[in-house]
């Protein structure tokens, strides 16, 4: 985790929370000038998340919601969506959360879809095709229960997240 986001993180002034307004997090996320969320995948995600299948992290400063991410949850495997921020590194303390959640509530598999630098500095790492099918194949057929437990606390996220880069 980069030195400016654990400063970030320390300062602790916002809220964190698992599924508490995943319509808005979706809706954050479509609200651009270019977007693959149209009404139909907007209806279809909700549908999921209301199977229990897809899940959100929001971040709130001053009861806003300043940033959040959101994916889909099958077995072990969790597969990223979109995120997105409204204040400054909103959508960076939400995937650093949720990495942190994810490694907690015994994820193998965060399918990011794509490598940023960013993501690199939460323990992203690019793998073959090959490696992905096989790591997908064990997650798929693994439990991991995004419900398990609360989001961590934010020395929690920093001390894991310093530890396991």
């Amino acid at each position: 985790m980069s030195r400016s986001l654990r400063r970030r993180i320390r300062r602790d002034d916002y809220r964190v929370t698992l599924n508490e307004d995943f319509e808005a997090v979706v809706t954050g996320c479509a609200e651009r000038e270019e977007t693959w969320i149209n009404a139909t995948i907007f209806d279809l995600y909700l549908q999921l998340h209301l199977a229990g299948v897809a899940h959100s992290i929001e971040v709130w400063q001053e009861n806003r919601l300043a940033g959040g991410v959101y994916g889909v949850a099958l077995g072990a495997a969790f597969f990223g969506e979109s995120m997105f921020s409204a204040a400054t590194d909103g959508s960076k303390i939400a995937l650093a959360y949720l990495v942190d959640h994810l490694r907690g509530t015994g994820f193998q598999l965060f399918d990011t879809q794509f490598v940023t630098p960013h993501l690199v500095s939460l323990g992203a790492v690019e793998i073959s095709r090959n490696a992905y099918h096989l790591r997908l194949r064990n997650a798929l057929a693994g439990r991991a229960d995004i419900l398990s437990r609360a989001p961590g606390s934010a020395q929690d996220v920093i001390q894991r997240n310093t530890q396991t880069s």
